[in-house]
């Protein structure tokens, strides 16, 4: 961070108060904007899942996004956007903007989902049953279990069918009356190991051919009235956080080879659930120091935000978000806390920091914008950090 952002930043910070998540609404721009540049044969449906907060996804919508919900509560925020359209218009929106991508649906959200009739995601026979009996106009995508080596989160113990089972449980929904549209798959949060996209797309393929000899149909009617399959790749696409996060570059010249020699001669829609992606490189946290001590020689900064707030992504994400001091001065491995009263509310015991930082000195943390705010807590009444929306041009000014 340039000399003259902090100072903006400290203006902002002093203006808001502390702790603050600021989200840089062009950056967000910026990231959708590249993600249809390397991939554009992709459609991205951003996985408000790792941020909600409702001018995110006005923005995204704004950009011409889609979407991916996991739950009714997340479809109404996207919701929000489109509910003043005339009937038609919004029901021709969630049926091809808005994939619920949760393969574990309770009854109550069947029953709501279906006058929608989106798409959503299953993954197992009796889901299927729930899915016949309570939301029968649904288009149906079926996830299959793939790879997850070398994810920063992995997702596979809890989701996905076996490859192999994939074209019986295919079957089973079109004798039941149901209309299965394609296949998607997640290879696991920030992925590091490629090679789970392209095992993924060769299930996937594998998948696509065998339900053709079986003649069981897979896709949907489009405009021109040919049969459409749906493939939904998930996400996994790696956030820039530092030097050695992997390249989004070279991971979409090896999607966009394979979509090529996989899926060249079929009617294919490729569709994605970025999250991660689009909103970590997009925010910035600032919080201030309450507290100091000295514990076994080592200098300790108390906070007055946590890993019970902006920072529960430690927890939740498994991603580290290293603290700095807007003074200089020679750093050394400082200790630092959030303000609850437990001893879990510990953000790192090794942040290079100034040792001689004063009480209501402030920090912040780049890149904070995924799975954090998204899981922040009321925990020991202490509140979530204020929310501020800003754009890079007067972040920069």
């Amino acid at each position: 961070m340039t000399n003259t952002e902090k100072k903006s930043l400290l203006k902002l910070a002093t203006k808001e108060g502390t702790p603050i998540f600021i989200i840089d609404h062009d950056k967000l721009r910026a990231n959708f904007r590249e993600f249809r540049e390397k991939l554009p044969e992709v459609r991205a449906y951003f996985a408000i899942k790792a941020n909600s907060h409702p001018e995110i996804v006005k923005t995204m919508f704004d950009q011409g996004a889609s979407f991916d919900v996991a739950s009714m509560p997340e479809f109404l925020v996207v919701h929000e956007n489109i509910k003043n359209w005339p009937d038609k218009k919004r029901q021709d929106f969630i049926w091809d903007k808005i994939i619920y991508a949760n393969t574990i649906k309770p009854i109550e959200t069947l029953k709501e989902l279906n006058q929608y009739k989106p798409l959503v995601t299953f993954d197992n026979a009796e889901e299927l049953k729930k899915i016949k009996e309570y939301a029968p106009d649904a288009g149906l995508v079926l996830r299959i279990r793939v790879p997850n080596t070398g994810s920063m989160v992995e997702l596979s113990s809890k989701f996905g069918a076996h490859p192999g089972e994939a074209v019986d449980l295919i079957a089973q929904a079109v004798e039941y009356g149901l209309g299965v549209e394609g296949v998607s798959f997640h290879v696991g949060s920030q992925c590091s190991n490629f090679d789970n996209y392209t095992q993924a797309l060769n299930f996937a393929a594998a998948i696509f051919k065998e339900a053709e000899l079986r003649k069981y149909p897979i896709g949907f009617i489009d405009k021109q009235g040919k049969r459409k399959k749906v493939l939904d790749i998930g996400g996994g696409f790696p956030a820039k956080y530092n030097a050695e996060s992997k390249s989004f570059t070279a991971l979409a010249k090896k999607l966009n080879s394979e979509f090529k020699r996989l899926f060249k001669n079929d009617n294919v829609q490729i569709i994605a659930e970025p999250g991660r992606f689009m909103v970590a490189t997009a925010c910035t946290a600032v919080c201030k120091i309450v507290g100091k001590s000295v514990r076994d020689g080592k200098t300790c900064y108390y906070l007055n935000d946590g890993v019970y707030h902006t920072f529960s992504g430690q927890v939740f994400d498994h991603q580290h978000y290293p603290l700095h001091a807007f003074k200089e001065g020679e750093t050394k491995l400082c200790a630092t806390f959030g303000p609850t009263c437990d001893a879990f509310d510990t953000i790192s015991l090794a942040d290079e920091l100034p040792e001689d930082l004063q009480l209501g000195d402030l920090l912040y943390a780049e890149n904070i914008g995924a799975y954090s705010a998204a899981s922040a807590t009321y925990f020991n009444g202490f509140p979530p950090a204020k929310v501020v929306h800003v754009n890079l041009n007067r972040i920069k000014n």
